[in-house]
């Protein structure tokens, strides 16, 4: 399983740099800093990093999806499956890998959507798992469904598990199966730690002495 960071923070992404694969963004973490992606991206390489296209128009997103690959060989497009008025944009993910741009299929919310993205071959496939949560449903079983589906009929897409609230929230997306958890710092932060590791270290310590 692979963990990438869900930011755009760059102290942040050294500081778990011997941890992470790659990096996911969208305009929601984007507006929080003040980039230049082209830079941001090329120093990432060749770590994937995720950036997301910022349109509701299918031929616009084909356009801003050229513009941002171009921007370094490690990026990767993320393209919400439907738009927000409900429109699929399966031909725009399947257009752009045909043509060699990696897609991040994004703002997936049911196994459904799991199987029409893998069917054109989004090279990754964000399924949010909190988002989910909120609403009811039950993350886990559509990460486990979508994996195993994936894997009968040996489809290469890869899960991304996303949208995460909490530490359970990763342990329970890992135990099901995610290919790879993208995970915000404060979240890898607090699953880094436990205060009775910090415990023990001390008593250890001052045993030492």
């Amino acid at each position: 399983m692979k963990i990438f960071l869900d930011t755009a923070d760059m102290n942040e992404i050294v500081k778990w740099s011997s941890i992470i694969d790659g990096v996911t963004t969208n305009p929601t973490i984007l507006k929080k800093q003040h980039l230049d992606l082209k830079k941001f991206a090329d120093t990432l390489f060749p770590m994937p990093v995720s950036l997301e296209v910022t349109t509701d128009d299918l031929s616009e997103m084909l356009q801003q999806a050229q513009y941002i690959s171009d921007l370094s060989p490690n990026v990767v497009v993320k393209i919400p499956v439907e738009n927000q008025y409900g429109q699929p944009t399966y031909t725009v993910i399947k257009q752009l890998e045909r043509s060699g741009i990696r897609v991040n299929a994004t703002a997936v919310m049911s196994f459904g959507q799991v199987m029409l993205a893998a069917k054109v071959g989004a090279t990754y496939i964000s399924i949010f798992a909190g988002r989910i949560g909120d609403e009811g449903g039950f993350p886990e079983a559509v990460i486990s469904q979508s994996v195993e589906w994936l894997r009968r009929w040996e489809y290469r897409n890869q899960i991304i598990v996303g949208s995460i609230r909490s530490v359970g929230d990763v342990l329970r997306a890992a135990t099901a199966g995610a290919h790879i958890i993208t995970i915000p710092p404060d979240i890898l932060a607090k699953m880094a730690d436990h205060k009775y590791t910090r415990e023990t270290v001390r008593q250890f310590i001052e045993d030492s002495k």
